[in-house]
């Protein structure tokens, strides 16, 4: 199967589409495909049947066998200057299962999750992606195009989807029996900003590791370069990747007892199963006299000490930005510099373009004081996805699973506890889990990867939690070749460890703290 390229002809958006020769689909259901296509003021759609064959997975996998499936590409335009792409693939009617599935971006990437979309089709759902109004993958985007700042913030997916779900009226002649979302990171900040914004676009939604306070991200990734270099010495870091990987040792080492007891799972665990309760300090890798390679200069530690406390207000005292837990330190630098350009900070653009319109912005004269809660005014209202009131999403019957990797070097799982907390504190506690469920994963990356039980599937959880009402007490989830399983649990349980009448070894969700036994 061959998937065409977005092209610029002519001030239209096209997309070069390869349709299969072979006969797999009916006449009826070329000519039913054939009639959404259709071209407004408002909207532009193009359909074509895609007969059945192989579609690209993600780089690593291997490729999966589709049915033939009705592909529809599109522009809406719901304001002037905006222009968002997206695309619909429809099963043909009689492999429909009723599902609408909409899966979310990375980053400020306008690709399409193709992989994800594919599996979603395999399993009969009908497929949405967008991609969230504009080309490319830097904050650079908006240049000359404000309005692209709102479609990437909330009104991407909102339009995608409504149309997506006009396509299927007029395919099928009814709509989706139910309707989810499933996104990572930036795909999380979605998640949850459809859940604040739009209650009535999906019945379930799965929001991994939300980016969604989104502008004090951002501030957090500069303070994390800010800290790490000296004024004018942007190409040279104070802590290094071996520095880092000897504070993540060592934060292991500090905090690790836990592991197995109160902070559940094993002894014998390699990761940190719960580093929101470690207090460690890195003044203990002060390097005694010498610097060496296994300890840290005072400079080197003063520099930790930032990273791990945040930002702060110089005249409040307040920390502005989320800090990331022990046991993340070895991604942190991922983000504290530009790849293209190491010589700026990640997101550099973001603070030219989005924030303050200055090609000439200079990251040292950033004050978190002044700055910061003045881009906050600004743009927070068009892309922070951080309010707690999600009374109108759950009164229409919404379920939100939420999960978030406790090694996340990207996204703090701290901006994922809080929101829980906040969200409870409006809605009460005694009803939450009806509706809300937060995940934390032990020893998981950034969506995925890490050391701990980090693979696993939340799609057919919130499938079973909104079709049957069967809310998930745990998700099983896979470690590395040879891990065998264990259980992931809803806030805040955790995973321990008991042995049974057999004498095998089995975890359970257990609360600690029987006043905050939700379930």
């Amino acid at each position: 199967m061959c998937f065409g390229k977005w092209r610029l002809w002519a001030s239209s958006l096209v997309l070069a589409v390869c349709v299969f020769a072979a006969g797999n689909a009916r006449s009826a259901d070329r000519d039913n495909c054939a009639a959404l296509t259709a071209r407004t003021v408002r909207s532009t759609t193009t359909a074509t049947i895609v007969e059945r064959g192989m579609a690209p997975g993600a780089p690593g996998q291997l490729s999966i066998s589709l049915p033939a499936y009705c592909r529809v590409t599109g522009i809406v335009r719901p304001v002037r200057g905006s222009e968002i792409g997206f695309e619909v693939w429809l099963p043909l009617s009689g492999s429909w299962t009723g599902r609408l599935q909409m899966f979310g971006n990375g980053g400020y990437s306008s690709d399409l999750p193709l992989g994800q979309m594919a599996h979603g089709l395999a399993r009969g759902s009908v497929v949405v992606a967008t991609d969230t109004g504009h080309k490319g993958d830097d904050p650079d985007f908006a240049l000359g195009h404000k309005q692209a700042i709102a479609d990437w913030g909330y009104r991407a997916v909102h339009e995608s989807v409504v149309e997506a779900k006009r396509l299927m009226r007029h395919l099928y002649g009814r709509p989706a029996v139910h309707a989810y979302f499933n996104g990572c990171s930036t795909g999380g900040h979605q998640a949850l900003m459809e859940a604040q914004r739009f209650p009535g676009d999906f019945d379930g939604i799965v929001a991994g590791a939300p980016g969604a306070d989104r502008v004090r991200l951002n501030a957090a990734f500069l303070w994390q370069f800010l800290s790490n270099h000296r004024p004018g010495g942007n190409l040279h870091p104070k802590l290094g990747a071996q520095d880092l990987a000897l504070l993540q040792r060592a934060s292991f080492l500090a905090c690790h007892e836990s592991n197995g007891g109160a902070a559940g799972g094993d002894k014998s665990d390699t990761w940190l199963n719960d580093p929101t309760q470690c207090r460690f300090d890195p003044a203990t890798l002060a390097c005694p006299q010498e610097v060496g390679s296994a300890c840290l200069s005072q400079e080197q530690v003063k520099v930790a000490q930032l990273m791990y406390s945040g930002a702060r207000d110089s005249r409040t005292g307040k920390i502005v930005t989320t800090s990331w837990l022990p046991g993340s330190e070895k991604g942190w630098a991922a983000y504290w510099a530009d790849p293209r350009n190491p010589t700026q900070p990640a997101r550099a653009n973001f603070w030219r373009v989005w924030a303050f319109g200055d090609p000439q912005w200079d990251w040292w004269k950033f004050s978190y004081d002044r700055d910061l809660p003045w881009v906050r005014r600004k743009l927070s209202p068009l892309i922070d996805a951080t309010d707690p009131d999600l009374r109108r999403y759950r009164r229409r019957g919404g379920k939100l699973l939420q999960y978030h990797g406790l090694a996340d070097p990207v996204v703090s799982p701290l901006d994922s506890i809080h929101y829980f907390s906040r969200v409870e504190a409006v809605t009460g506690a005694r009803l939450i889990a009806d509706w809300y469920r937060l995940f934390l994963v032990p020893g998981m990356g950034h969506c995925g990867g890490g050391e701990g039980f980090w693979r696993f599937d939340a799609q057919p959880a919130i499938e079973a939690w909104v079709e049957t009402g069967s809310p998930p007490q745990s998700i099983e989830a896979a470690g590395s070749t040879g891990q065998g399983t264990r259980l992931l649990c809803p806030y805040p349980a955790k995973a321990t460890a008991a042995v049974n009448g057999s004498g095998e070894r089995l975890h359970t969700c257990a609360v600690s703290d029987p006043k905050r036994n939700l379930l």
